[in-house]
């Protein structure tokens, strides 16, 4: 046998490997346009100013929790009649009447559903309530606060489900 005939696959092999190298990449492309990642909602805040302001941020925190008190006081999510309510007070028992509350209700997989509501309904001796109304999707909420009392501000954030809707994770 001719030695041209002995390497006459090898040429094929290279080509047919930088085709599916061509073909693995955009598959992979097309797959990371129609999954994109989602920008994270830590604290009603992008992970970049999170990252960069951490410790500013949880030593306001901090200071914060050494006056206050702050209480999800909501007895369940349900889907079609969603009631959110915190309970801020001193630390001495005095309710707090002039807290300013911000908070969004989103899903924890996408942004698509996300509830932004700026002001309460009813304040209530201490109270913030929000009355949410229907949840578009049943399951899983995170429900992010923003408090600001004077120049003090703290996030609030919990995880909860509307198919165990007294179940709550801070």
């Amino acid at each position: 046998m001719s030695s041209r005939k002995k390497g006459w696959y090898w040429p094929y092999a290279i080509v047919a490997s930088i085709i599916f190298i061509v073909i693995s990449g955009g598959l992979t492309i097309m797959v990371a346009v129609q999954h994109p990642v989602e920008m994270s909602d830590m604290d009603l805040q992008n992970y970049h100013h999170y990252d960069k302001n951490a410790n500013d941020i949880i030593n306001a925190k901090i200071a914060f929790d050494k006056k206050y008190t702050i209480v999800y006081d909501s007895v369940a999510l349900e889907q079609e009649n969603a009631v959110v309510k915190y309970k801020v007070t001193h630390k001495d028992g005095a309710p707090v009447e002039d807290a300013k509350i911000n908070i969004m209700l989103t899903r924890p997989d996408n942004h698509n559903n996300d509830m932004p509501f700026e002001k309460p309904n009813d304040v209530n001796t201490g109270i913030y309530s929000f009355n949410v109304g229907k949840l578009p999707l049943s399951g899983r909420w995170n429900i992010i606060a923003e408090i600001f009392i004077g120049d003090d501000v703290r996030y609030y954030s919990l995880k909860a489900d509307t198919r165990y809707p007294n179940v709550f994770e801070y």
